[in-house]
């Protein structure tokens, strides 16, 4: 289908488009006209991945001097590979329409892990191990050692790469990552690299949030992409957290004794080299004089050693005199992790700022900030002058450079608590350094700053107005979509209180309560017994699933549910709940059915699609509001408070009910599929809460079908699912929520004809 959007040409690679489709890329057109941010509301299952390709690329093409590149953000593997698969018939499409493919080179870039194809390193499941091992074959000085010593091993297909790879450009194409490893074994050329290098002339490249956000990353990967280049993050909706923990670091006592042995292993290594070979120390030396970044080789090989966010202004410097030398800089560090210990033995919580803690480590231990400042970027010279093949044995030190970098260069938006005890065991002395970002703006800004348009979109982004807020930013487009419907396959239903009129909440207060747990178990036996194939429901948290499924032990809800469908749980533990999910779609895909007990937040809320059968009726146990005594989310509360004016109840309400949105919103993938959504709390009837959930689903939540009761809303759905078991084909969309080209074009004349009118009255 060939679109004109605002005189904009779109291939748009289907015979039929949503009209919320089109409404979407009218908004991104608008955004891309103004060279402005975009912040987009699209609900799950109505083709936002495809409309935002088809859009960007047709304008792309259109305006190849305005926008040069696409740089495309989502969370996982899978969400990155559903992203390939529709370029690739959007490309395909291109090509039967005019005979030839758009000269466009797209292509994923992920981990060394996902993308690695040596026979020892791929076998490794950590990635930590990998990006050492990795690290450990391609620096420079191991290549040159192998040139007079054959028995050091290198890897081939980083030397293939470095040989023909830099040489040669990629065919216009969409590369996913099964293709560039097919790609990289056929040429004996390294994958990984391949994508970092191919990156800089690439027109779309997609990758994960962490390339963009995380500046220990980005400083690497991303700093030479175009200026002129439009940015999506797909999946936004945990963005403001995203920013927040790529710039806190944690420290404990583990990390400060590991620490301590890598600065031992450092101070022999350095006296053996005085010894052997004390010319590279003099050289080094020599260069930090100057002033010179020794970074070449690190941007080249490793992620491993890069820079946690210092200004170009302060790189420019010269590193302090007082760390220029091996031996005096390692006698830094071990003073400054000597002084750490002792902030670790503490009896109560410490609450303390950075310009604080910097007046008290100069006081302390006579360390001055400058010095602090430069403190990662002379580690990395240092490793990289002692020719240290496996960087992950000195990871600990090299975090503990990335505290004392990010203390001396930010003392806005930050701070510092030391708590004696970890939360998960309140009662063993644990301490904790937290060094805390409070303010996710510092690290989005510089992308707001550098790119002309960034496209923040979701299906759970409500409201919208407290993004700009906590990010800092002034979109020029902002807008909810709502999804049309020919049937009504949605049906969400706040459920208020059980049979026994006992209201059912997750509040701290009422939680524990026998009725409000028996009511919570009779609402899920009666659903399952009424809905087919699969149940999802979520538990604001582990610890009150856990309570929660024990007492449904003792009042035998889980025989009854077992009676029905069988029972699958989420842990914390990933492997057992990969388990549990795959078990999960087979007992679904046999037609049995089964029943998952997840967790708001957890693996399940996030990244799993629950569509048709895998997920008819998905139940909210609670409203998942964040853990309020937690020291870190107070601190960001006070802040969002002064700073923005965010009151601390309206940001808790919109953390939780952006996790609730996305927990329900689980079930509907598609305008083909239908599924029920219970929230299972009183407190979703108030209006605070209800306006707070996305466009999409207000719309269908009326006054009928808040405050029920267990058997209201089962009778409820027992006649809507009669309703949505009836035959129903594309047939019966088309005209309403599933437009033709003709259709389309016939609703866009008598929109414009009746804007005229309005126009002239």
């Amino acid at each position: 289908m060939k679109l004109s959007v605002d005189g904009l040409l779109v291939y748009f690679p289907y015979d039929y488009i949503y009209p919320e489709q089109f409404a979407y890329m009218l908004e991104l057109k608008k955004g891309l006209d103004a060279k402005g941010h975009c912040l987009l509301e699209m609900p799950s299952g109505t083709g936002k991945t495809v409309s935002l390709l088809s859009l960007i690329v047709a304008y792309m093409i259109a305006n190849p001097l305005n926008v040069t590149k696409l740089i495309y953000c989502s969370r996982t593997v899978p969400e990155i590979e559903k992203v390939l698969e529709e370029l690739k018939k959007l490309m395909a499409y291109y090509e039967r329409e005019r005979g030839q493919k758009p000269k466009m080179v797209g292509l994923v870039l992920s981990s060394r892990k996902n993308m690695c194809i040596h026979p020892q390193v791929s076998k490794e499941r950590d990635g930590k191990i990998v990006d050492g091992r990795c690290h450990g074959l391609t620096a420079s000085y191991i290549r040159e050692r192998h040139n007079y010593d054959d028995s050091v091993p290198i890897c081939s297909f980083y030397e293939g790469f470095d040989i023909e790879g830099r040489e040669v450009q990629l065919e216009p194409g969409v590369y996913s990552l099964d293709d560039l490893k097919e790609y990289g074994q056929e040429r004996n050329w390294c994958p990984y690299f391949l994508a970092r290098y191919t990156i800089l002339y690439a027109n779309i490249v997609v990758y994960s949030y962490h390339y963009l956000l995380d500046p220990k990353i980005a400083d690497i990967v991303s700093k030479e992409l175009s200026k002129s280049s439009v940015v999506v993050f797909d999946e936004a909706h945990n963005i403001d957290n995203v920013c927040i923990d790529s710039m806190s670091v944690k420290i404990n006592r583990r990390i400060i004794d590991r620490s301590t042995a890598n600065i031992q292993l450092l101070e022999q290594t350095v006296n053996e080299m005085k010894e052997d070979d004390a010319k590279k120390l003099k050289e080094e030396y020599q260069r930090l004089v100057e002033g010179l970044r020794d970074a070449s080789v690190a941007r080249e090989t490793d992620v491993v050693l890069s820079n946690p966010v210092l200004p170009d202004e302060v790189l420019k410097e010269a590193v302090p005199g007082s760390i220029r030398t091996a031996e005096h800089f390692v006698g830094f560090l071990k003073r400054f992790v000597e002084y750490l210990k002792t902030r670790l033995r503490v009896q109560h919580v410490v609450l303390e700022s950075p310009a604080g803690f910097l007046k008290d480590v100069y006081q302390k231990v006579c360390i001055d900030r400058k010095p602090l400042r430069f403190c990662h970027e002379r580690l990395a010279s240092l490793l990289r002058t002692l020719e240290i093949a496996d960087l992950t044995d000195f990871s600990p030190l090299i975090l503990i450079t990335h505290l004392a970098t990010l203390v001396s260069t930010y003392t806005k938006g930050f701070t510092i608590i030391v708590e004696p005890f970890d939360d998960k065991t309140p009662t063993v002395s644990n301490p904790i350094l937290h060094f805390s970002c409070l303010d996710s703006s510092i690290a989005i800004k510089p992308v707001f700053d550098r790119f002309q348009t960034v496209v923040i979109t979701s299906g759970t982004l409500s409201p919208l107005d407290m993004y700009p807020k906590i990010l800092d930013f002034h979109p020029v487009i902002m807008s909810s979509f709502t999804m049309t419907l020919t049937r009504p396959c949605l049906l969400p239903m706040i459920v208020s209180k059980g049979n026994d009129q006992v209201a059912i909440s997750s509040r701290f207060e009422t939680r524990e309560d026998v009725a409000v747990v028996r009511n919570y178990g009779q609402l899920l036996v009666e659903i399952a017994t009424i809905v087919p194939d699969g149940v999802v429901c979520f538990f604001t948290s582990y610890l009150y699933m856990e309570s929660v499924v024990a007492s449904w032990y003792d009042q035998g809800v889980v025989d009854s549910l077992q009676r029905n469908k069988l029972l699958f749980i989420e842990t914390q533990d990933a492997a057992e709940t990969s388990l549990a999910l795959l078990n999960y779609i087979r007992a679904c895909e046999s037609g049995r059915g089964a029943v998952l007990l997840s967790v708001a937040r957890g693996k399940v809320s996030e990244g799993v699609d629950f569509d048709h059968h895998l997920g008819r009726a998905v139940l909210m146990f609670g409203i998942p509001y964040v853990y309020t005594q937690s020291r870190i989310l107070r601190a960001r509360l006070e802040y969002l408070r002064d700073q923005f004016q965010i009151r601390e109840n309206d940001f808790l309400t919109f953390d939780a009910m952006r996790h609730a949105a996305q927990c329900v919103g689980r079930v509907i993938r598609g305008k083909t599929d239908y599924g029920i959504m219970i929230f299972a709390d009183k407190r979703f009837s108030r209006s605070d809460k209800r306006n707070k959930l996305p466009k999409w689903i207000q719309e269908h939540l009326k006054d009928s079908l808040c405050n029920l009761s267990t058997e209201e809303a089962v009778q409820l759905a027992k006649r809507w699912l009669r309703q949505m078991a009836q035959p129903f084909s594309r047939e019966d969309q088309l005209g309403f929520s599933l437009l033709t080209l003709e259709q389309l074009q016939s609703e866009e004349m008598q929109r414009k004809q009746q804007k005229a009118a309005e126009q002239k009255l």
